[in-house]
């Protein structure tokens, strides 16, 4: 049978399982009994439990998932560090309640994900948002750089906070980062990073410096995104002199579920351990099982592969072909990318511990025959970073507060400027907010929307593709 010591919540589990308990208790299903789902997800089912004796309890922990929870804090040498059951979006919620107070102003990074929008909304501060450079070897939105937050923090003195999003989906890596939290911190500014697809940066020094080990406040992982942690399952690290740990944990007691799923918890105790046990040989391993993918993909004909800071993703392009009909190939194929955008698709490797020769030489086979069938769909000429030199830094004219008690409607985007956005317009991808929610609407950017319009890119948001109408503020 086997021992997972060094996973106390994986070993707590498997201790009450083994005991062959009668349920008299939540979850409805019964350990499985009662559930007609596939054979093999009922099996999980036995270990789907709630807070019973030995199990211990997420909001106050004592036993097994403490023990899991200060294994985790010592290997990525915070000062306490938290399970997340409801995915990153909680983390970057509780970082937010726990720094600021409504009214407050916060530098935001504009390619943030939609859940920082989402806290800035709930907590009432006030975003002062930075654009990314743009990166022309990936064709993406990067990171912020120093002189953006420099000039911030001059036209905006009073700020509270700074969330800055490292690195990037596509794998980028804030080079100014350790940079700017000396200079925030110099300012008693925290620093908040959404390090969602950074969780595996402590394997091995071949990949980038976690945001934590650079200085900053708060960091937040997904670790379901590279380690192997189930779907929701995530870590907020805190170490700083300017947040409590026991601040972060009292809003997380009010975010997170009063019922967290022991499945996911226990594959975040066990997603620790597999980052714990990640060796040089394993390194070794995964190198050259990437090197393989990379070297088979390069000489399939008209195949372009672009290396990004993070050795775990790789951007695929196809001469003469959207990364959309790439993607579609693909999948015909059984390949199926993270995302897709006009340029390329994005690949997001598996951490693996030992290669698989036979599994790659599958893969290049497939995407071979997929390039066989690639369908040509006609790319945009308009450069989707245009819009990212409009404003290294601005703020709303209204918050999210004051936009939901104002009237609004819809108008023609020629008769926009001057206007007020009344939610946020956003081309994607990249999935950058052309304008935020409460901004003014310059002549710019109405020119800049209509020729993202001609050129069929995508939108989300407060726009109406086939109208070419915006919604904006009745002020």
């Amino acid at each position: 049978m086997m021992k997972y010591q060094d996973r106390p919540l994986v070993q707590a589990l498997e201790n009450f399982h083994n005991r062959k308990p009668v349920s008299f208790h939540v979850p409805g299903h019964k350990g499985g009994a009662l559930s007609d789902l596939p054979a093999a997800v009922r099996q999980a089912l036995v270990y789907d439990l709630t807070e019973l004796t030995g199990l211990d309890d997420l909001h106050e922990p004592t036993g097994a998932i403490k023990e899991a929870e200060d294994k985790l804090a010592r290997l990525y040498e915070s000062e306490r560090s938290f399970f997340l059951v409801n995915g990153s979006t909680v983390g970057n919620l509780a970082m937010l309640y726990a720094t600021v107070q409504p009214g407050d102003l916060v530098i935001v990074q504009r390619n943030a994900h939609k859940s920082i929008f989402n806290a800035l909304e709930l907590t009432g501060a006030n975003p002062v948002f930075l654009s990314p450079d743009w990166d022309e070897q990936t064709q993406t939105a990067g990171t912020v750089s120093l002189k953006s937050v420099n000039e911030a923090l001059k036209q905006y003195p009073n700020v509270k906070a700074a969330v800055l999003t490292t690195p990037t989906y596509y794998g980028l890596i804030n080079k100014d980062l350790k940079q700017i939290v000396e200079v925030c911190h110099s300012h008693s500014i925290p620093i908040l990073i959404d390090e969602a697809h950074g969780a595996h940066f402590i394997v091995n020094d071949a990949f980038p410096k976690s945001a934590l080990e650079l200085g900053a406040d708060l960091v937040v992982q997904s670790a379901h995104k590279t380690l192997p942690a189930m779907t929701m399952a995530s870590f907020l690290h805190v170490r700083s002199k300017f947040v409590k740990g026991e601040r972060v944990a009292h809003f997380l007691q009010m975010l997170q579920s009063s019922s967290p799923s022991y499945l996911l918890m226990a594959s975040l105790d066990d997603a620790r351990y597999y980052a714990e046990t990640y060796s040089e040989d394993h390194y070794k391993s995964f190198q050259i099982y990437r090197n393989n993918l990379i070297q088979g993909l390069c000489n399939i004909e008209c195949v372009e592969v672009v290396e990004t800071d993070d050795k775990l993703k790789l951007l695929i392009r196809a001469t003469g072909h959207t990364g959309y009909a790439l993607q579609e190939a693909l999948e015909q194929q059984g390949i199926y990318s993270e995302l897709a955008d006009v340029y390329q698709v994005l690949f997001v490797l598996p951490l693996v511990k030992t290669g698989d020769e036979e599994r790659c030489a599958d893969i290049i086979g497939k995407f071979k025959r997929a390039m066989d069938c690639v369908t040509v769909k006609k790319a945009t000429s308009i450069r989707v970073n245009n819009f990212l030199s409009i404003s290294s830094s601005s703020s709303v004219v209204y918050t999210a507060t004051q936009l939901h008690m104002m009237d609004t409607e819809w108008i023609h985007i020629q008769l926009a400027t001057g206007k007020v956005a009344a939610d946020a317009i956003i081309p994607y991808p990249p999935g950058i907010p052309l304008l935020c929610a409460g901004e003014r609407i310059s002549q710019e950017h109405t020119e800049q929307i209509q020729d993202l319009l001609m050129a069929g890119c995508r939108f989300q948001g407060a726009i109406n593709m086939e109208t070419k109408k915006v919604k904006v503020v009745l002020e």
